[in-house]
């Protein structure tokens, strides 16, 4: 059996991510997120980018575009700046990932997507950061305390920063008028793919 205070700090994490969600709602700016969908939805190639947990939740939204069938595809900060932004063409988006929007390795592709007319998306805590300067639209992202007792791994902070790439998608299957026909389609396999293709009598 593991140690009672494990199992009490367990719990906390429960508590401390709820509380972020429900939090962050208080910090969502309405104008912010709607240039941000707009941007989405108009965009021929959606990329995204970030570093640590940021970057693997920057993969996570790139299948999740894919899943509405937004062209995207998640590039590493170390291939962008070795050919990898070439994927980036004049109209196109990228996403950047920063919390604390100091991240040195986005800097060269907010360049490079300023020097092609990319639009960049950041999502940071900082608002007033070196990289929101170089966005051209920036969500906020709330983090209260990370689920670790020395408040130090990237735990809450990916949970904020996931539910914020959820709410994006929610906002695109709605200005998109995305069909469950449309993502039986595309999703023919697993349980998910098995009902909606029942429901669609195929």
């Amino acid at each position: 059996m593991i140690k009672k205070e494990s199992v009490i700090q367990a719990k906390k994490a429960y508590e401390i991510e709820s509380k972020c969600i429900e939090d962050m709602l208080k910090y969502f700016d309405e104008k912010a997120f709607s240039d941000a969908v707009e941007l989405l939805k108009s965009a021929p190639r959606i990329a995204a980018s970030g570093c640590g947990h940021s970057g693997i939740m920057c993969r996570h939204f790139a299948h999740l575009m894919c899943c509405i069938e937004r062209p995207a595809r998640f590039i590493s900060p170390a291939e962008a700046v070795h050919g990898g932004t070439g994927f980036m063409q004049e109209g196109d988006v990228m996403v950047l990932a920063s919390r604390g929007g100091k991240t040195a390795e986005l800097f060269p592709i907010a360049e490079i997507c300023r020097k092609k007319g990319v639009s960049v998306i950041l999502i940071t805590e900082n608002l007033s950061s070196p990289l929101s300067k170089a966005a051209d639209v920036v969500l906020k992202q709330y983090v209260n305390r990370e689920t670790d007792k020395y408040n130090a791994q990237g735990t809450t902070s990916s949970t904020a920063l996931c539910v914020i790439f959820h709410a994006l998608q929610t906002a695109l299957i709605e200005e998109t008028d995305y069909t469950s026909e449309q993502f039986a389609l595309i999703h023919p396999g697993g349980a998910v793919g098995e009902r909606l293709n029942k429901k669609e009598g195929k």
